[in-house]
């Protein structure tokens, strides 16, 4: 099996080590340089990373990357689209032995996206930038994608691991024209309008943001359940009328009733509101639900400590003390630096025990 680790860079020098020494026991590195002013090509060469150097005028991402794909050569097995902020974990050829074995076309792996303040690892889904050397390009001017023309493409999970460390420093100020630019290059494609809903949401263009979820949510191929509740949970939070951002979580868990997120979003609405039975309701529903999924519409807040707090705080507003120490207590275990958690939860304890003295 031979394997090619291959991206493309401009002024990373401060993650080519780090990079080099994830990916060494590849038997190919290829960095692709789109015009470094920092000491990136001259580290990387010193390192014996094969180093290119390419144009690429109107910038895109995927004319880049299929750029650095084509300098590959030809009797790779398989290659690993590794970002210069990402590292392979140790183990990793190891496990991609396995999926050779097997003939995958596309090993699956675990790719962590962020991580929290105490250092575990936050947003986890399953990523796809591993494939063999034939049959695959990338497409979309951003948030490019691994397209195929092969007819028996076959993926399967491994345990290899990727994890990404990102440079906030960087700007990202692109990715706004060129997600237009993806839109309007196929106005049918859904995961596009998405996207580009959202980085409308993210810089405050607040109608072109409706406009854009309320059309991806119209697209014939927007189907799949995570993304079209994700637009909906979007849409209530751009609402000014309550029944309008009400009507829509009640839509999106509808949508996705197999995931926490619209639930804990719901829950919330609720506690702004003191309807505290549907709150709890709500809240116990997220809960509910325990599996993860490794999807990177699974968000970190769902997860975490907020439904059990919602659920605490409705319990106790409904005079249900017991229930509001259990569900505050596990708020605190999963975010023990809260200081208002931990305040709530002496507060149920008082409660409790003023409750069992009388």
């Amino acid at each position: 099996m031979k394997v090619a680790v291959y991206t493309i860079a401009l002024n990373e020098l401060k993650f080519v080590k780090p990079w080099y020494e994830s990916a060494k026991k590849a038997d190919y590195l290829l960095i692709a340089d789109t015009g470094s002013t920092d000491e990136t090509v001259s580290l990387a060469k010193e390192l014996g990373i094969n180093v290119i150097n390419i144009g690429v005028k109107p910038w895109r991402f995927d004319d880049a990357r299929n750029a650095s794909l084509a300098a590959l050569p030809l009797d790779i097995d398989y290659c690993i689209a590794l970002d210069m902020d990402e590292v392979l974990i140790e183990g990793w050829r190891e496990e991609l032995e396995k999926a050779h074995k097997e003939g995958w076309t596309r090993p699956r792996y675990q790719y962590t996206w962020n991580w929290k303040e105490d250092g575990s690892p936050g947003l986890q889904y399953g990523g796809d930038k591993i494939h063999t050397r034939k049959g695959y390009r990338w497409k979309h001017p951003v948030h490019e994608v691994l397209v195929t023309n092969q007819s028996n493409e076959i993926q399967g999970w491994i345990g290899l691991e990727i994890h990404h460390h990102a440079d906030n420093s960087k700007s990202r100020a692109q990715y706004m024209p060129l997600l237009h630019q993806a839109v309007l290059e196929d106005l049918s494609d859904d995961r596009n309008a998405f996207y580009f809903a959202r980085e409308l949401f993210f810089h405050n263009q607040k109608e072109k943001a409706i406009q854009e979820f309320e059309r991806h949510l119209s697209l014939p191929k927007a189907k799949w359940p995570p993304e079209r509740a994700a637009s909906m949970r979007y849409l209530a939070r751009l609402m000014d009328n309550t029944l309008d951002k009400e009507e829509w979580l009640k839509k999106a868990v509808r949508q996705a009733p197999n995931r926490r997120e619209a639930f804990v979003e719901l829950s919330e609405f609720y506690h702004d509101q003191r309807r505290w039975e549907e709150c709890l309701t709500a809240a116990e529903n997220a809960l509910s639900i325990t599996e993860k999924p490794m999807e990177y519409l699974c968000e970190e807040f769902a997860w975490g400590y907020m439904p059990y707090d919602f659920a605490a705080l409705a319990a106790y507003n409904l005079g249900n003390i017991e229930k509001a120490l259990t569900y505050g207590t596990k708020a605190v275990e999963l975010n023990p630096e809260e200081l208002r958690l931990q305040s709530n939860l002496a507060f149920y304890s008082q409660e409790t025990l003023d409750a069992n003295n009388v």
